[in-house]
């Protein structure tokens, strides 16, 4: 049985990116510690057609975002990680200085110091120089910045298609093996483009 891995949703737009996470992991057997922002929660009915109780049992654990005392607040607590799905840039500012008011941030901060993979959806556009230095600062403390920027070589058909590439290489990013898009390479692609007339090496 594989460690655990802990789910951060915030109140970004595209909380449909960490409702898919938590489908595609939930069919790949691996367990999820879900935690949930006061704003996520409101983004599903905006953005979505499901209900936070529907989100909730998509995962094996539920925490309160207030909760600063959970499990996953210790790094005691093994995982093999942990990712933020969408994250805002308020959440992206209080880990890539420390500042641990909620349970989100400070499951975040625990991850880094353990040097376990952290992987932030920071979702914002466009970006300015304090967002950037937001995203560097949190680099060089180790975690990932894995940003929604959907791929086209692999021929998606449908919004879905455009979502689980954004999600495939989350779980990439985590060393979850998945078939969520089809990877450049493949012999399926590659005999495609060439049916296109393309030459590829």
């Amino acid at each position: 049985m594989s460690l655990p891995l802990v789910v951060g949703i915030t109140g970004a737009s595209g909380v449909i990116y960490g409702i898919e996470l938590l489908k595609a992991l939930k069919e790949l057997g691996q367990e999820t510690h879900l935690i949930l922002s006061e704003a996520a929660g409101r983004n599903f009915t905006i953005e979505t057609e499901y209900s936070i109780n529907e989100v909730r049992a998509l995962a094996d654990v539920v925490y309160s975002n207030k909760d600063i005392g959970a499990t996953v607040a210790s790094g005691s607590f093994l995982t093999r990680g942990m990712v933020v799905v969408p994250c805002t840039i308020k959440s992206l500012s209080a880990i890539a200085n420390s500042y641990n008011a909620n349970l989100i941030t400070r499951a975040a901060d625990v991850t880094l110091k353990e040097k376990r993979r952290l992987v932030l959806m920071v979702r914002e556009t466009p970006l300015h120089k304090g967002h950037l230095e937001l995203m560097l600062r949190t680099a060089d403390l180790g975690a990932t910045i894995c940003p929604p920027m959907p791929a086209f070589y692999h021929g998606p058909q449908t919004i879905q298609d455009i979502i689980d590439q954004s999600i495939g290489k989350v779980l990439d990013q985590i060393g979850i093996e998945h078939n969520l898009f089809r990877r450049w390479g493949s012999k399926e692609l590659m005999t495609e483009i060439k049916d296109k007339g393309c030459e590829v090496a």
